[in-house]
C-alpha cells in the first residue's frame, strides 16, 4: 500500500494502466477531425436497408448513449422483518425467487 489516504487499500504507483493525461489529449485532439465521419458513419447503418438488425440496434444505441448518455440502472431495496411473515408469505416469496433466479 502507498502513503495516500483513502486509496481502498491497493497501491495507486503507476496508475493502474491508466494513460498519461497528455496522452489521452494527444489522441483527441488525433480523432476528432474524424468526429462528424463516426456520427454519418453511425447514421448510414441506421437507414441502410441492406443492414444487419443488430448492427442498426448497435449505433442507435450508440448515438442515443452519446446523445442522452447511459440511462441509470436503478435497484428496488425492500426491507422484510421476516419474523412478522406468515408461512403463505415466505412460500410466495421462495417461489418468486425461484422464479426469477
Amino acid at each position: 500500500m502507498d502513503n495516500r489516504k483513502n486509496n481502498g487499500g491497493h497501491s495507486t504507483k503507476g496508475k493502474a494502466g491508466r494513460k498519461p493525461k497528455d496522452e489521452e489529449n494527444r489522441i483527441r485532439d488525433l480523432m476528432k477531425p474524424y468526429s462528424l465521419d463516426a456520427i454519418q458513419c453511425l447514421a448510414n447503418i441506421i437507414v441502410d436497408d441492406t443492414a444487419r438488425h443488430s448492427d442498426k440496434i448497435s449505433a442507435a444505441k450508440l448515438i442515443i448513449e452519446y446523445t442522452y448518455g447511459k440511462p441509470k440502472e436503478t435497484v428496488e431495496n425492500i426491507n422484510i422483518d421476516a419474523n412478522k411473515l406468515t408461512p403463505e408469505e415466505i412460500k410466495e416469496i421462495s417461489k418468486n425467487l425461484d422464479e426469477y433466479y
